[in-house]
């Protein structure tokens, strides 16, 4: 069997972008594909990120995507699973798009590690910010459907933009352009939403004479 093609830097970047954003999202999602994709040989992954193929790491991922697969569909036990992974999903998709470059030997250096860190925990906190504030105001809906289409849309997109990251690298990024963009809109529109929201069924506090 002749040996995977390495990656360029386009790829990389791409990869890299792509990892931080997902992680976000799905963040368990994330490492069990990119570490069955390891695994099985259908791409090289970059040495800073070949631990994720490993069977514990494959099996841990994957026991913990099924949870997060069944709290997403849940109203209310969604927006909580997102609340307890603030603190989880960021510097999870800043050390992914670190690993990208990790141990890509001296050519790269560590800057190239570090940049990708900074972006890819920007980017995972804005998908984050954005999959949260969107969950919570469909939470406002009494139906459920809502609720499962988004989190089943969310399943897909992962897949398909990691998938584009490795296949057609300048168009994943051109795609996370616009999904950043998008994401900043909903955030501002849906914040303020919540808000007012949050307003109209807080009763109002006596005022002092």
């Amino acid at each position: 069997m002749n040996p995977l093609p390495a990656l360029d830097l386009t790829q990389l970047l791409a990869l890299a972008a792509a990892l931080g954003w997902a992680s976000g999202m799905r963040l368990y999602l994330v490492v069990f594909l990119t570490g069955a994709a390891g695994f099985f040989g259908w791409v090289p992954l970059p040495p800073g990120l070949q631990l994720l193929q490993h069977p514990l790491v494959l099996g841990t991922s994957g026991l913990m995507l099924t949870a997060e697969f069944v709290a997403d569909k849940v109203p209310g036990l969604d927006s909580l699973w997102d609340a307890l992974h603030t603190f989880i999903r960021i510097p999870a998709g800043a050390a992914l798009a670190a690993g990208v470059f990790a141990g890509l030997g001296p050519e790269w250096g560590s800057a190239w590690a570090l940049a990708a860190a900074l972006a890819g925990g920007t980017l995972a906190a804005t998908a984050h910010a954005a999959k949260a504030t969107t969950r919570a105001a469909a939470n406002t809906s009494p139906e459920p459907f809502s609720n499962i289409g988004l989190s089943l849309a969310g399943d897909a997109a992962v897949p398909g933009l990691l998938w584009l990251a490795w296949a057609y690298p300048v168009a994943a990024l051109g795609v996370l352009a616009l999904a950043v963009v998008l994401a900043l809109v909903l955030i501002a529109v849906l914040f303020k939403f919540l808000r007012q929201l949050l307003r109209r069924f807080t009763p109002a506090r006596p005022s002092v004479a």
